[in-house]
């Protein structure tokens, strides 16, 4: 069993609010940077993108601005005041979005902006390449439950993956769960999911229209019918069964007032214990706490069966608090046992009252360590495996050993070592890219993982911990040969001097003359490292001669804790110091030129790039800033974002000001 408090399975939380995913979520191991992508919003130029980067390589006349005739923008007269500095904001009638007058502003942009792309001839031609790489077969990471295998596996271009189940790891796959047709209309999504220790019940979550909340229910994994079992105002949570398969845990919120489901924030979420069969208003309150109304509770049961362990969170703050509850005591009261929301804390597993965790407690690169729940004091506290040069990702106990995730200069390294921490041997990968998976329960001798690259798509392997080899289990077949490209990792210097590195992709060979059309993404922000992955968009993107640059900037997880505060609040600035010293970089070693340069980056990343964009015009031949948060004084009040509070002095003003102007 693993505690979790974000959608991931074990070493990277990606930033979305905490959740639990615990039991077989187990088994996916270490988080592939796919679910991270989301909320950077995107790693790679959709078609829209692409269509405007097309205009990199093509004739100087058609990729001037000039030839376009931007419809004219009112100004009014709008100054606001902040601790004694003027801003004036002209646009701010641009902020009532359903307004008519802010419609026909939009609709007469989009005119200009889709006139220009339609005169592109490869237009076309791109999308119905990026439809034929597309489809192609996509496996999930298998995991074991009792005597069966489960596995997800995407055809090509379905919208979700399909649950199978199969009698051995080569036998024939069965149909679980086919989330493409919960509904008539498509709207309906898979939340999460959890099978039962024997594998013969499947609890699942259901979404719909884009909304949190779920709905749970419970499927016969043997004839593929649901159960009586229904699960409302779930929200954040995931399952977790008991040992003997009779129940699970889960959280939930209280129920809305009519009309009020959309709307609003919620609170006060409590732990609740689900018998198999039995109506949800009999289901029994674990813990709750009325005093806090922030906090959320993730519970997961330990693989003995022994504990329920409680994750204890608050917003999207990393720091958590762990309780737990005996179950071999029903009468048992929850005991706090760490919670004095100091650092982070990710249950691994335990040996009868002993617990590991991996934290960042005094080890911004975090560590393991050992607590004897019969001894808690921090006097008595044993580190396992102490803080590395590298940033320790995520722990999982398989084979009756620590399964350790580091990220070394953004790239996966994989270690194995005993339960004293004793290093046992590395992992070998088949190059630069992200492993993900190594999930599995402490007898298992086997278990798996997925690698991927930025010119390699998501490969599953299965790994033998008696012998230490690694074997290919499913590689998809991609209309993409990636043995024409190379992937690079260089390192350059920022303003202030630090060290940053970026990995560069490109066709094998290439012609450092300053004319290849370059795309430079990045990300810089909530702690979220970039690792390397493969997508489609820019395996197109290589294709059709481009340059793939991504650099990891401070304000993300690379290298742990110092270098994300390296990069937040007063600090943000060398975000876009280290961004611009990139796209510096690239054109000073003749990759491309400040022509062929396009910068992208969506959400926070967005903000990076409209910040330097702004910062340095002069650098950049295009650019995407994707969902970016842009002003930075005022999105508090249209966004569900943490809201920053006004800055209390003209001095801190200053500081962010470049951010915004």
């Amino acid at each position: 069993m693993r505690i979790n408090r974000a959608p991931k399975s074990l070493g990277q939380n990606h930033g979305t609010q905490p959740i639990f995913f615990p039991d077989n979520r187990k088994r996916a191991g270490f988080a592939l940077p796919s679910r991270q992508a989301r909320h950077a919003g995107g790693r790679a130029p959709c078609l829209l993108a692409l269509s405007l980067l097309l205009s990199l390589a093509a004739s100087p006349t058609f990729a001037d601005p000039a030839v376009l005739a931007y419809p004219s923008t009112k100004k009014i007269e709008q100054t606001d005041d902040y601790n004694g500095v003027k801003v004036a904001d002209p646009y701010r009638w641009l902020e009532d979005d359903n307004s008519a007058e802010t419609k026909a502003w939009v609709e007469a942009e989009n005119k200009v902006t889709f006139g220009f792309l339609e005169q592109i001839p490869q237009r076309k031609a791109l999308k119905e390449s990026l439809t034929r790489i597309w489809n192609f077969e996509r496996y999930g990471i298998p995991y074991k439950q009792g005597n069966r295998y489960f596995f997800s596996k995407n055809d090509g271009l379905q919208n979700q993956s399909v649950l199978y189940w199969m009698d051995s790891l080569h036998g024939t796959p069965h149909l679980l769960l086919d989330p493409n047709k919960l509904t008539s209309d498509g709207t309906a999504a898979l939340s999460g999911e959890a099978v039962s220790e024997d594998g013969k019940l499947l609890a699942y979550g259901v979404a719909t229209a884009g909304s949190d909340w779920q709905e749970w229910k419970v499927r016969d994994v043997a004839t593929g019918q649901d159960l009586k079992d229904e699960i409302k105002w779930v929200k954040f949570s995931s399952a977790s069964w008991t040992k003997d398969g009779k129940g699970f845990f889960y959280s939930r919120f209280d129920e809305p007032k009519p009309g009020e489901q959309l709307k609003g924030v919620n609170y006060f979420q409590k732990l609740y214990f689900h018998r198999l069969g039995a109506a949800q208003s009999q289901d029994t309150l674990i813990y709750e706490r009325p005093d806090q109304k922030e906090w959320g509770f993730g519970g997961g049961v330990t693989d003995d069966g022994r504990y329920l362990v409680i994750s204890v969170t608050q917003g999207s703050d990393r720091r958590n608090r762990v309780f737990y509850k005996d179950l071999r005591k029903p009468d048992s009261k929850v005991v706090e046992l760490l919670n004095d929301f100091d650092a982070e804390y990710d249950f691994i597993d335990n040996d009868g009252p002993v617990f590991w965790f991996r934290t960042d407690l005094q080890a911004p690169r975090a560590r393991v360590i050992a607590i004897d729940t019969t001894k808690p004091e921090r006097a008595n506290w044993k580190e396992i495996i102490p803080q590395a040069a590298e940033t320790l990702r995520g722990v999982g106990m398989v084979n009756d050993q620590f399964i350790a995730s580091y990220l070394k200069d953004a790239r996966s390294q994989v270690k194995i070592f005993s339960r004293a921490g004793k290093f046992v041997r590395e992992v070998e990968l088949p190059g630069i890219g992200s492993a993900g998976g190594f999930g599995g329960k402490r007898s298992d001798t086997e278990t798996f993982y997925s690698f991927t690259s930025f010119t390699t798509p998501g490969t599953i392997y299965r790994y033998d911990l008696k012998t230490g080899a690694s074997t290919v289990f499913r590689q998809p077949k991609v209309d993409f040969d990636s043995a024409q490209f190379e992937t690079k990792q260089i390192f350059y210097q920022s303003k202030d001097g630090t060290r940053v590195p970026m990995f560069i992709t490109a066709k094998k060979g290439l012609r450092l003359d300053g004319n290849n059309p370059t795309l430079l993404y990045a990300y810089g922000g909530f702690n979220i490292s970039i690792t390397p992955s493969f997508s489609i968009p820019s395996a197109v993107w290589l294709q059709m001669g481009g340059v793939y640059a991504v650099p990891n900037l401070r304000g993300g997880g690379e290298y742990g804790e110092e270098w994300h505060k390296g990069g937040m609040k007063l600090n943000k600035q060398n975000v876009f110091d280290d961004f611009i010293a990139a796209a510096e970089w690239l054109t000073a070693n003749k990759y491309t030129s400040k022509a062929k340069l396009a910068i992208s980056g969506g959400s926070n990343g967005g903000l990076l790039v409209g910040a330097c964009l702004t910062q340095r015009p002069d650098l950049y031949g295009a650019a995407l800033p994707a969902v970016g948060v842009m002003d930075m004084l005022r999105f508090n009040k249209f966004t569900i974002m943490a809201r920053p509070k006004t800055p209390r002095s003209s001095g801190r003003f200053t500081r962010i000001r470049p951010c915004t102007t």
